[in-house]
């Protein structure tokens, strides 16, 4: 799959800390940003202070909100934070401009990222809108590539945008029916096929 890389000598080149806050809502986009090293969680957070992750932005990949805010003008509407360290190239919106009008392969590598972005958004908001949590942390959990998720209980629940007395009770059934060990800000996965099973329950 081609990325975005080819284009590092167009910008400059910007470091984040794991963790440090790289956007939020209301920030005007300065940059047309390419991530080369780490990763950029995307996250949105109601007036109610629940908080969901919407994405993440990983090497040779570029953030849908940033083209958004570059396209029309308009502040940030969601937080950026940098999950672990973050290298990336920055390019300006004048050369984004440019080389969006310019270069066909540019385009096009711009517009396929914005268009499976907004498919992986679609793919959140139905989640959201399924009644079960207790589903989409099943399908959540079995999907992780990890045996042992290194993931406190509050981060599991925004990654799901609930509460994390939602996700506790489930994490204990799940336990209860030996499909996953709870420890100490991780989850061990036994029954990886069990889990995707009772995901599955009621999908069509």
């Amino acid at each position: 799959m081609q990325t975005l890389t080819k284009y590092i000598s167009e910008g400059e080149r910007i470091c984040a800390r794991d963790k440090s806050l790289i956007f939020a809502p209301g920030d005007e986009s300065r940059a047309f940003m390419i991530v080369t090293q780490g990763a950029v969680r995307v996250e949105q957070t109601n007036n109610a202070g629940r908080t969901v992750v919407l994405y993440r932005v990983e090497a040779g990949q570029s953030c849908v909100l940033t083209t958004t805010a570059l396209l029309s003008d308009r502040p940030y509407s969601g937080f950026g934070y940098a999950d672990g360290d973050v290298e990336a190239i920055a390019i300006s919106p004048a050369k984004f401009r440019t080389l969006l009008q310019s270069d066909a392969q540019f385009q096009d590598l711009v517009f396929r990222g914005f268009a499976q972005r907004i498919g992986e958004l679609t793919d959140v908001i139905d989640d959201l809108l399924e009644y079960r949590t207790d589903l989409r942390l099943a399908r959540w959990i079995a999907n992780q590539t990890e045996a042992n998720i290194k993931m406190k209980q509050h981060e599991i629940a925004q990654e799901l945008g609930t509460a994390r007395e939602v996700v506790s009770r489930s994490l204990k059934a799940f336990e209860e029916r030996g499909w996953i060990k709870v420890g100490r800000g991780n989850v061990s996965v036994l029954d990886r096929d069990a889990l995707r099973s009772h995901g599955a329950i009621g999908a069509v």
